[in-house]
């Protein structure tokens, strides 16, 4: 028996990697093979039963890992990005709440005939989008960064309030309605604010001490965040039934939010820990309906789904912008993008089991139904948001950039030649003088720290994917790879050496994982590129043929040609580097440095100027 539950749960954990795998590969959001997987596991071919696994475990796992996953979420909320939109969001998480809530159990009660309650009910439920949906979608959609950070918030804020909302529903059905349970419901609401509130609020500021004056190990930072989350959630559903998610949302704002506190490592952590968890969640989910309730269903649940798509939404983003500086383009993709998420499907699960208890028969349709909305608002969002998001003109272009550490003169060649292959650029200096000669050779620029609060602030990354670290100094260099790493992926990062690693005393290496991938070579540095840059060297940009390969391309220009980047037929392209082999083949073009002046040996074969 027990060899049994071993093999499931490991077989579940390697699912969810592979259904994760699979959504990176196609770029759809997980949900889609999550959801699959438990309908096919659980109603369809009855391998295995979540509720007969887990025993009378399984709500308080569900309750656990949506608290972690609502902090993970509430930790990217930082104000500054929100700055001028914060009535949007506000009026979205309170008047579209409304809005959405009230034009759903219309829906419902008309659609599907069932009680104004349940209806009424229904409709709290689905209000809430959530990060488990959104954040994937955003990586795909790429819309402008306005519309980005009122999603993004919005689907973390929306979270605990929705929840509260179907909670005080709840809380009116069983008291039976009525003046008292009108009074008990907002007693109740009121109890759940403030107690969530306090318990987030003093939790987020005495860690967020411990973290600022380096109380707390390095090593122990990832376990106590974790063991100050389920606790804090714990505590505050043990006071108050419900208010643990305001908790964690409460926590993890604050921290985020607090001066002079590093959250980088613990988010690392937690965003892991919460892609595991939103996997099993929605296979654990989706495994526990019953093919019995979505026929009950009927065709008549499609019109739920139509006027929460094509008239809720649109209303909601209609009433929460209006006098915003939203342009109409950015209002119409908001409306069009509201996924439902693991929060709704949770809550529905719950609930329709205490309703049922207490005799709400139809309760058991809430669940289906629920699915089904999730279901629908992401298989269509997720296959047509970044379509509309072109058509509308505000998809941001693909990240092909360069962030530039540095604005020196290996540096401004290096730009020049990438701007001249059709590729954006963008120099960071604290060098007044240096960024001017940039601006002087038509570069775009940033004057500052690139890993300042400023840069952050202002520092336009749109279009921008990888970092390339050649500034002269290798403390500069390798700060920045550090800083960048987190938000671009180590992978993107590239870093020019001061000298190779080989010459320096195996105590001062850097390791690897931290300084990024060794730009241009393991013997290739920056006094070496300086050097010949001064000594008369340029970059040219060549194309590849059947006859011209990279073996010609070293015996026209000589054995010290230094191969840069390369563009394959698609226009990707790739950065030669120490860790990496880039086979280019006929029809690639390859930028190199070349040491001496030479007639172009074909038509590609452009010479790059020095500034």
């Amino acid at each position: 028996m027990n060899e049994h539950i071993l093999l499931i749960v490991a077989g579940l954990v390697v699912v969810c990697a592979l259904c994760q795998w699979l959504a990176w590969r196609v770029k759809l959001p997980a949900i889609i093979f999550l959801l699959l997987v438990g309908i096919l596991s659980g109603p369809v071919l009855g391998l295995f039963d979540p509720q007969a696994l887990l025993g009378e475990l399984f709500f308080p796992f569900v309750s656990l890992s949506v608290a972690i996953i609502l902090f993970e979420g509430s930790l990217t909320l930082k104000f500054r990005e929100i700055l001028g939109l914060e009535k949007v969001v506000r009026n979205m998480v309170s008047i579209g709440m409304v809005v959405t809530w009230l034009i759903t159990a219309f829906a419902v009660h008309f659609a599907l005939d069932l009680s104004w309650q349940l209806s009424f009910l229904f409709g709290a439920i689905t209000v809430v989008t959530g990060p488990t949906v959104i954040v994937p979608m955003l990586r795909t959609v790429r819309p402008t960064a306005s519309v980005s950070n009122i999603l993004r918030w919005e689907g973390i804020v929306i979270d605990p309030i929705g929840a509260s909302l179907a909670v005080l529903v709840y809380e009116f059905i069983v008291s039976a309605g009525g003046q008292a349970a009108l009074g008990h419901t907002l007693l109740t609401f009121a109890e759940i604010i403030l107690i969530g509130s306090f318990i987030g609020a003093g939790g987020g500021y005495l860690f967020g001490l411990l973290l600022r004056h380096h109380w707390l190990p390095e090593f122990l930072h990832n376990v106590s965040a974790l063991a100050l989350v389920l606790g804090s959630f714990a505590l505050a559903n043990h006071l108050q039934e419900e208010s643990g998610l305001i908790t964690v949302t409460v926590l993890g704002v604050w921290l985020a939010n607090m001066r002079d506190v590093d959250t980088e490592e613990i988010l690392d952590f937690k965003e892991s820990l919460s892609i595991l968890l939103i996997s099993l969640l929605f296979i654990l989910l989706a495994a526990r309906l019953e093919w019995a309730t979505f026929r009950e269903l009927g065709w008549a649940a499609l019109w739920v789904f139509l006027a929460i798509q094509f008239l809720a939404r649109p209303l909601n983003i209609l009433v929460s912008t209006y006098r915003s500086k939203l342009s109409w383009p950015e209002r119409h993709l908001l409306a069009w993008i509201a996924p439902r998420g693991i929060v709704a499907a949770a809550i529905s699960a719950l609930f329709a089991l205490q309703l049922q208890a207490v005799g709400f028969e139809d309760a058991r349709l809430l669940v289906p139904l629920t699915f089904l909305v999730i279901i629908g608002t992401v298989l269509l969002q997720s296959t047509t948001a970044r379509l509309m998001a072109l058509w509308l003109g505000v998809a941001e272009p693909e990240p092909r950039g360069f962030l530039i550490i540095g604005a020196n003169d290996v540096a401004r060649i290096l730009g020049q030649a990438l701007v001249k292959n059709g590729l954006r650029v963008k120099l960071a200096d604290t060098d007044w003088d240096k960024v001017y000669k940039a601006k002087m050779a038509g570069l775009p620029t940033y004057l500052g720290n690139p890993i300042s609060e400023h840069a952050e602030r202002h520092l336009d990354l749109i279009g921008i994917g990888r970092m390339l670290a050649l500034a002269d100094l290798d403390s500069i260099n390798l700060a920045a790879a550090l800083h960048y790493r987190m938000e671009l992926g180590k992978n993107n990062v590239y870093v020019l050496q001061s000298q190779p690693a080989e010459d320096l005393a195996r105590s001062l290496r850097v390791s690897a994982s931290r300084r990024g991938r060794t730009l241009f070579g393991a013997e290739v540095t920056y006094d070496m590129l300086s050097t010949a840059f001064a000594a008369g060297a340029q970059v040219r940009t060549t194309q590849l043929t059947e006859s011209f390969g990279m073996d010609q391309l070293f015996a026209t220009h000589g054995e010290q040609t230094v191969p840069l980047f390369a563009i394959d037929p698609r226009e990707r392209i790739y950065v030669f580097c120490a860790e990496q082999t880039i086979s280019a083949e006929a029809g690639w073009s390859i930028i190199s440095l070349v040491e001496k002046a030479a007639e172009p040996v074909n038509k590609a074969d452009e010479e790059g100027q020095a500034p």
